[in-house]
């Protein structure tokens, strides 16, 4: 994938990133869930588009759907603050991908190792369903991310949101996408990236049973070795 040139470094990216407001129907929703959940009343929430975090010159890319409405919305960062985050911060760290098996705010010491963590659409959307025009109009920070992952080996989509958002910045335009299904456990070769699919760590994947922990695990173990190789 050609590099964008539009930003010179992940930092001036985000920093623009935290101002947009292209998506009226997102910036509405993620400034009107603020303070809905009575856990959190009284809380000064984020509200605003919530950057990638980790490290931009690692082999792992993970992206996610986007954030949740009292996780990453209300924390400023991604994957921060919700049950998703719970399991699937434990899980990274059982492999050793974070430093620690938690992730509840911004200055609680996380830090990721070998690997950046990221969302295809920046804002929280109702009911976790951006629409197709949202998440173009966010798939150029999507797409200066990878292309500044200059190490890149690696992609972990969780979900099919993610897994769409990633074929389409990937995948060789000369050949139809149709080919590409997301699938469980499913590897990809696309542009010199491993691609491996995963169901996205919500709450009602992880409850029903669909991603166990073993499971994901062993997704995570793979997504190493990829990295390693």
């Amino acid at each position: 994938m050609a590099s964008d040139e539009r930003w010179i470094s992940i930092a001036e990216m985000n920093d623009q990133l935290i101002s947009c407001r292209k998506c009226p129907r997102l910036v509405h929703f993620r400034e009107a869930v603020v303070g809905r959940d009575k856990r959190f009343r009284g809380q000064a929430y984020w509200a605003r588009p919530v950057p990638g975090y980790g490290d931009i010159n690692g082999h792992i890319l993970i992206v996610g759907l986007a954030p949740a409405a009292s996780g990453g919305n209300r924390t400023g960062r991604v994957f921060t603050g919700d049950k998703s985050s719970d399991f699937l911060v434990s899980c990274l760290h059982e492999v050793g991908i974070t430093n620690q098996p938690t992730s509840e705010s911004r200055d609680d010491g996380l830090k990721y190792n070998d690997a950046y963590i990221t969302a295809a659409v920046k804002c929280v959307p109702p009911d976790n369903k951006p629409t197709p025009e949202e998440i173009t109009n966010c798939s150029v920070y999507l797409r200066s991310e990878i292309s500044m992952m200059k190490n890149l080996r690696v992609i972990l989509v969780l979900g099919q949101i993610a897994f769409q958002a990633v074929l389409k910045l990937l995948a060789d335009q000369s050949i139809s996408r149709s080919g590409y299904k997301f699938s469980h456990g499913a590897v990809y070769s696309l542009n010199g990236v491993s691609v491996v699919c995963s169901y996205h760590p919500s709450p009602r994947n992880v409850n029903t049973g669909k991603l166990s922990r073993d499971d994901f695990i062993g997704v995570l173990k793979k997504v190493k070795e990829l990295a390693s190789n």
